[in-house]
């Protein structure tokens, strides 16, 4: 009887260890709607509300999104989500597309708003005239790891930038599940925070000379980072440069 009792206290302990790791490893999706751009070339566009430009047109083979609630004033910009429709199962996959986040917007009580190429890419083959006849459709999603292979962070000087009287930045290639929620740089002996001008986009008037260093608050699952980077000093406008800097 004394081994019987020690066994079920045994098992009882191994579920109450063992069920919370097995419930937090399942996939967890939210259920939302979402529609598609009408862009004539399936893809993104370069006015998105993040300020990416041309990479927010064709990164992950155009498969991008604007968002709305997941926006959070810029800083969800860049993060990676797996969406699949619900609407009719005779037409969605199961595994649905991966998109990144590049601009922001809302239609007919959406979160998300696909890029053309990326809102066929939840039919099943043969199937994507019908899914596009529903024009929103009910989906779910969840965020899921950028990943960007033979790539680092960069940080590219935005197209609005003016040497030496203006100064703005934005990040690509931002790997992981991880949220960029601001950007210092470092002047006269201390680090002064940039201003989020819009989306992604950093920036500041009257920027040092010389090299500029920034360091970047990343937030992921294990908390706060401040991974830093050099800009040269004859960083010139509209050029992206390399970073060592990869987020998980």
């Amino acid at each position: 009887m004394g081994f019987s009792l020690k066994l079920q206290y045994y098992c009882l302990v191994c579920v109450m260890v063992l069920l919370p790791a097995l419930c937090y490893s399942k996939d967890y999706f939210v259920k939302s709607r979402a529609t598609y751009y009408g862009s004539s070339d399936g893809l993104g566009t370069t006015s998105g509300a993040c300020g990416f430009g041309e990479y927010g047109r064709n990164i992950s083979s155009g498969n991008v999104a604007g968002v709305y609630r997941l926006y959070k004033n810029g800083v969800g910009c860049g993060a990676c989500y797996q969406v699949r429709c619900t609407t009719n199962p005779q037409i969605c996959t199961k595994k649905g597309v991966n998109v990144v986040v590049t601009d922001y917007g809302q239609g007919d009580n959406t979160d998300f708003i696909l890029s053309h190429h990326a809102y066929e890419a939840m039919a099943r083959p043969g199937t994507a005239d019908r899914l596009l006849a529903y024009g929103v459709v009910d989906v779910e999603y969840q965020r899921v790891p950028c990943q960007y292979v033979g790539h680092k962070i960069q940080v590219k000087v935005h197209e609005y930038s003016r040497k030496p009287d203006y100064l703005a930045i934005i990040m690509l290639y931002q790997a992981g599940k991880s949220d960029i929620l601001s950007v210092d740089i470092w002047q006269q002996g201390k680090w002064v925070e940039m201003r989020r001008s819009f989306g992604a986009v950093f920036d500041m008037p009257n920027p040092p000379l010389g090299a500029i260093s920034l360091r970047f608050k990343v937030q992921d699952n294990a908390g706060i980072k401040w991974p830093k980077a050099v800009i040269p000093r004859n960083w010139k406008a509209g050029v992206a440069y390399d970073t060592d800097i990869q987020l998980q």
